[in-house]
């Protein structure tokens, strides 16, 4: 089963996807927190062209999610925020080469009322609390990335990274919980997603950094899945036409 479903062209496993609606299946896609309302969506859209063919989307953090297929966990598709999770699970077999379907960028959010940080350069005055994801996270190394890179390439000097790491009060597993955080105010501000901050609405105001920081989505079918033809099929909707327009209604570049 190993590498199956990277072998089947396009147009043969929608076939085959279509011909199993006698017999239901179920693809399970594992996917970045960030990809929550998009991959809904997609789903949806996947399901109600492939009667028989139910789609089940967990999100979490990719570096968790990649441990769950380590482990043996029921899986068909996995979707990262990062290339690194990804190609450590192409590297021991465990996952089909890979496309990018999606990008995006980093931002730092802030509570919309009441908020003390104004700029950047706030993050890094003493008593701020900062929320980041965990090193491990792909959300958490972007950011350690753009707090390197701001102090040189965007201004903000060279001790302006370390005064901000001073000022984080916790790490978390997702991007989303990073968000959440903000929201209640629970956090002065946190490093996300543009996508992720969108989803807030009003409830948070964005502060784009003056240096590019960009997140690179790759998605493949695991190489044990049980429904090789269907996991295809839902990649290459991810990567077709009306996937792509989904994504981009979303924020994602």
């Amino acid at each position: 089963m190993r590498g199956l479903a990277a072998w089947i062209p396009a147009g043969v496993v929608l076939a085959g996807a279509s011909a199993g609606t006698a017999s239901a299946e179920t693809v399970r896609v594992l996917a970045a927190s960030s990809l929550t309302e998009a991959f809904r969506e997609i789903a949806a859209g996947f399901e109600a062209e492939n009667p028989g063919i139910t789609v089940e989307v967990s999100f979490g953090g990719s570096q968790a999610l990649r441990t769950q297929i380590e482990q043996g966990a029921p899986a068909d598709v996995f979707a990262s925020a990062d290339r690194e999770h990804a190609e450590a699970l192409v590297r021991a077999g465990l996952l089909a080469p890979t496309r990018v379907f999606a990008r995006n960028v980093l931002v730092a959010v802030v509570p919309a009322g009441g908020a003390k940080v104004a700029s950047l350069a706030d993050l890094a005055r003493p008593g701020m609390r900062v929320v980041l994801a965990g090193p491990a996270v792909p959300a958490g190394r972007y950011a350690a990335e753009a707090l390197r890179r701001l102090g040189t390439e965007g201004g903000l000097g060279p001790a302006f990274g370390a005064a901000v790491r001073a000022n984080v009060v916790s790490e978390e597993t997702n991007v989303r919980a990073v968000l959440s955080k903000v929201v209640l105010g629970e956090a002065d501000a946190g490093f996300v997603y543009a996508t992720d901050a969108a989803t807030s609405g009003d409830r948070v105001r964005t502060l784009e950094l003056p240096v590019s920081v960009v997140a690179e989505y790759p998605i493949g079918v695991v190489a044990e899945t049980r429904v090789p033809a269907a996991a295809a099929a839902f990649v290459d909707r991810v990567l077709g036409e009306r996937g792509q327009a989904i994504l981009r209604r979303h924020g994602f570049r």
